[in-house]
């Protein structure tokens, strides 16, 4: 039996929508590698700014204090330690050993020591990745006519010693260690107290609430603090829990701190302050994971007997899951990278000790970047570059943590 013809108009129609999609194809697909070369070009200027040449020149001569043809590289650990206790200060001196005996460290912290404390050396200029290895004969020729006492090598801004340090005056010595504890102390108690909050929220206005005119204010005003700016919840935890909970924010109620001095600009209210920020985009996500478990699931339990609680804990809780740590996941990072609420509830700009409780004055990685780029010497762009990268691999860390745990809910 012969197939019918198509008729001409319905061959005509189908050519002209496989052309109109193969137009939105092009469309997304063109979309997407813009997406992806505006990320390249991101990461290239952060990379073009973390690595080059640095004409690096010290206040003391490294050959004055070895002998000829012995280098500083050379010198055992015992030998530095004679250097730092013949060029230093005496208040100095006590105050290294008070932190760490000399003795007690390693080669290349005593090393690092005396490049900092006794040479004091500093940057005179610096150039990009992209000059350092396309103009490496003029950089040479200009460093040796305008600084001929530093030393030009090829730096990277990105040294343990970023890690280990906390801010300094000297970008040679700056790190971002103090920056780092508040980052992980305010996203720790971000995630305590709105992840239980946003998730049971979620779990009430999905599973348990009717549909009554009070219910859908409530969905509507959560949908609508998800868009209001960051600024906008730094005002109200400045109005909070920096003024008006002070005694409790302070630690002072606790007697953590002296009264008379108390202070509600604390880790605590910076993570408070952060909970409430992502707290709409936890219930949102979490609702959407809930709405997305097969309402077949929920008849089947009731049907052999459990009771709505236990159908909620037992099926649509372990179903929705996996998306309920997605928007976490999101909403997490979105906190790690804020930096205008923090600001307004009074984040410290420079500040050299570590945080010890959720009392302590802070500062955070994105305030610690700001800080350094505001600043007139170029050398403070090339480490905020570097702190960047730090921030960057602290978030992918952090995420991929929480997609393993993730992942591993999906076995079960």
């Amino acid at each position: 039996m012969s197939k019918p013809k198509l008729k001409p108009l319905f061959i005509d129609n189908l050519k002209l929508r496989n052309a109109n999609a193969n137009r939105w194809k092009i469309f997304f697909q063109v979309s997407t590698y813009v997406g992806i070369i505006f990320l390249t070009l991101l990461l290239l200027n952060i990379l073009n700014q973390t690595f080059g040449y640095v004409a690096i020149s010290s206040k003391v001569d490294p050959d004055s204090l070895t002998k000829e043809g012995v280098s500083l590289e050379q010198l055992s650990k015992k030998e530095l330690i004679t250097i730092i206790q013949d060029n230093v200060s005496a208040g100095l001196l006590r105050q290294l050993q008070r932190e760490m005996p000399l003795e007690e460290k390693s080669q290349s912290e005593v090393y690092d020591i005396v490049v900092e404390k006794v040479f004091e050396s500093e940057v005179s200029a610096t150039w990009t990745l992209a000059d350092s290895l396309m103009n490496k004969v003029s950089i040479r020729a200009e460093a040796a006519e305008k600084y001929p006492k530093a030393d030009l090598v090829f730096y990277s801004w990105v040294k343990p010693h970023l890690l280990s340090n906390p801010q300094s005056s000297n970008p040679l010595n700056a790190g971002v260690r103090t920056a780092i504890f508040g980052s992980l102390w305010i996203v720790l108690i971000t995630v305590i107290v709105a992840f239980p909050i946003g998730v049971g929220s979620a779990i009430y206005l999905e599973e348990y609430a009717s549909n009554t005119w009070f219910n859908r204010i409530i969905q509507t005003n959560i949908n609508n603090l998800a868009g209001v700016p960051s600024i906008i919840y730094g005002m109200l935890g400045l109005a909070i829990f920096v003024r008006t909970l002070e005694p409790i924010t302070s630690g002072a109620i606790f007697g953590s701190v002296d009264p008379t001095t108390a202070n509600g600009r604390t880790i605590l209210s910076a993570g408070l302050t952060l909970a409430l920020l992502v707290l709409p985009l936890i219930i949102i996500n979490a609702r959407e994971a809930i709405k997305a478990v097969p309402d077949s699931i929920r008849q089947a339990s009731y049907g052999v007997g459990a009771t709505r609680w236990q159908t909620t804990w037992s099926h649509v809780i372990p179903g929705a899951l996996r998306g309920i740590l997605t928007g976490t996941i999101l909403a997490i990072s979105r906190a790690m990278g804020e930096t205008a609420p923090l600001v307004v509830i009074g984040a410290s700009t420079y500040i050299v000790f570590d945080p010890n409780n959720i009392f302590s004055k802070f500062t955070v990685l994105p305030i610690q970047i700001y800080q350094w780029t505001t600043r007139p010497q170029p050398e403070f762009r090339n480490l905020a570059a570097g702190a960047i990268i730090v921030l960057m691999l602290i978030l992918l860390s952090m995420n991929a943590i929480a997609i393993y745990i993730r992942n591993k809910y999906r076995k079960y």
